[in-house]
């Protein structure tokens, strides 16, 4: 089905206004393309993309031609309303991040707020999320969790945010770069009480692996590493076990942080983003 003579469900061309489709796009591992994500970035009669060069390798590998624009935490009011007017005119439009699911912690969820208040369709498609990868894979209580993002990047209100939520009885995921992770997690130690962590990195790709233990002793296996090799490489996403929270059977925590490696199938390339 081409974009010229699709007959999307529900409306007739030109009928009511087109739908805003949240893309998740793979983190690493081009191999989790789902077979609607094919066919929706195909159908689609504009992709607006975090990061277009990203995409346009992703549309390249997928054998797909469809128009770019880039939609980002610096575009400004006139790219939204060139997209909404657009919907309006009956077009659909799919969102993608650099990586990830969409508006999860990214510039795209300004665009879904604003469609919503125009009342066009807004639909998201499952895909990958390097929050849900990390939270199922921690071995840390699932039931209720806190997503945080990005922790603030100054040490002070850092842990000032820390504290704010040592009380909330949940686990704590977050994300953090490789130039902030073994400060991140020494304030996660000294204001949370060392709790048990997992930390996920390269989530999907080749090297993928989670350290788990006490928020110290990842700490410390971190910093090894980097004196050794450098600053620690990847991306990382933190996922922390409250201490005003019940830990589950099986929950990550012992006497040395443990390395699990699962290399993933070939594919890989991509960043971890959402």
């Amino acid at each position: 089905m081409t974009r010229a003579n699709r007959s999307w469900p529900g409306r007739s061309p030109g009928s009511s206004p087109g739908t805003l489709h949240l893309v998740a796009t793979p983190i690493g591992n081009l191999e989790d393309v789902s077979a609607r994500v094919v066919r929706l970035l195909g159908e689609a009669d504009v992709i607006a993309a975090e990061d277009t060069r990203q995409t346009r390798k992703l549309l390249s590998h997928l054998g797909l031609h469809t128009p770019l624009v880039s939609y980002h935490q610096h575009s400004g009011p006139s790219r939204a309303a060139e997209l909404l007017r657009r919907l309006e005119d009956g077009e659909e439009v799919a969102l993608v991040s650099d990586a990830g699911t969409p508006a999860i912690s990214d510039p795209g969820w300004s665009l879904v707020s604003l469609a919503v208040e125009r009342g066009i369709r807004v639909s998201p498609v499952p895909g990958p999320s390097a929050l849900i990868l990390a939270l199922c894979g921690s071995g840390l209580p699932t039931s209720s969790f806190i997503f945080e993002g990005f922790l603030p990047r100054r040490p002070g209100p850092r842990r000032r945010r820390l504290s704010e939520l040592s009380s909330s009885g949940v686990t704590l995921v977050f994300y953090e770069s490789p130039h902030r992770i073994l400060d991140a997690l020494e304030d996660v130690a000294e204001t949370l009480g060392d709790p048990p962590v997992a930390v996920a990195r390269e989530l999907t790709k080749v090297h993928e692996e989670f350290l788990r233990g006490k928020a110290s002793e990842v700490l410390g296996e971190l910093r090894a590493r980097a004196a050794r090799d450098g600053r620690p490489l990847g991306e990382f996403t933190v996922v922390v076990a409250n201490p005003g929270g019940r830990r589950g059977r099986g929950a990550a925590g012992g006497k040395a942080p443990r390395g699990d490696e699962a290399p993933a199938a070939q594919g890989h390339g991509r960043s971890t983003k959402s």
